[in-house]
């Protein structure tokens, strides 16, 4: 069995974590929506993740919506001291499915003691705030009337600490004039650097950015690129990807999701996957790459 018990860490709040977690959205069912199709495989996959070293959860009352976190709590509950539990606000599901905003005071401060109580908590140890200007990516805009929502919840002691999520670089700054910001949750990986630039940024400065979809966007040349590589080290695409990001700066946490046990010891296993240099410049080009 593969640990992650000596990869290295960093600071998330007040807290140190493990810089490989997990992210639970895949538990919910298709298209994040409703139970999973094995409710005992949800929970075995949980609890796998603590017992491998894992302590760091990415999660959200609208995976489901409110079926992730009731998974958590039955899994997981009472939570050890060192799991740090994440959640996202700012969203809503349609009766269809669809990703809504929910951005009032009224929705924040229902999305705050929802994630409280089907998580079993008192307080919630990081809240991200995610921008639903654009469901499907960062769009301009100001986020000072809902950050000072969600501020307001953490001064009144329902919230410790606050990210931020489907932002640009003008939003994390503006968020930070506001509230202290400790992560920043956006889509990055091989293929999509689009923020290169704020990565380092926050690195300067100690906070946390937490990419996801690590696989997500690719072109047909880019999978091949990045499929080639993982064959010769003998990997999986993902595990590169996910060694990669890891290497790409010290401050990237990642939370892979996934609903297979064997899936989730797969990609823990990319904090132990070294890259040499030829494959580091083969890996490093994917993203100015374009199919022919």
């Amino acid at each position: 069995m593969t640990s992650i018990a000596q990869s290295e860490t960093f600071v998330l709040g007040d807290r140190t974590v493990k810089r490989l977690g997990y992210g639970a959205m895949q538990l919910a069912g298709p298209g994040v929506f409703g139970p999973p199709k094995d409710r005992d495989a949800a929970l075995a996959v949980l609890r796998e993740a603590v017992a491998q070293g894992v302590n760091h959860i990415d999660t959200s009352d609208f995976y489901g919506p409110h079926i992730t976190n009731r998974l958590i709590r039955e899994a997981l509950a009472p939570y050890s001291d060192d799991l740090v539990i994440v959640t996202k606000i700012g969203a809503r599901r349609g009766a269809d499915g669809s990703w809504l905003p929910a951005f009032s005071p009224e929705e924040l401060t229902q999305a705050v003691h929802e994630n409280l109580h089907n998580l079993g908590l008192d307080v919630l140890d990081v809240v991200n705030l995610r921008i639903m200007f654009d469901p499907h990516g960062p769009a301009e805009g100001s986020i000072e009337a809902p950050l000072t929502a969600l501020a307001e919840l953490q001064r009144q002691g329902l919230v410790r600490h606050i990210g931020l999520s489907n932002v640009t670089p003008n939003q994390v700054a503006e968020g930070r004039s506001i509230s202290r910001i400790v992560c920043v949750q956006n889509q990055y990986n091989l293929a999509h650097r689009s923020d290169d630039v704020l990565i380092d940024d926050l690195a300067r400065d100690g906070i946390a950015y937490v990419p996801f979809f690590p696989l997500g966007g690719f072109n047909p040349l880019q999978s091949s690129i990045l499929s080639d590589v993982a064959q010769r080290l003998d990997a999986t695409p993902m595990q590169v990807a996910l060694a990669w990001l890891l290497r790409r700066a010290a401050n990237i946490l990642l939370i892979p999701g996934t609903s297979s046990v064997a899936h989730l010891r797969e990609n823990l296993a990319a904090a132990e996957l070294d890259l040499p240099n030829d494959t580091l410049d083969a890996l490093d080009g994917i993203a100015m790459r374009v199919a022919a």
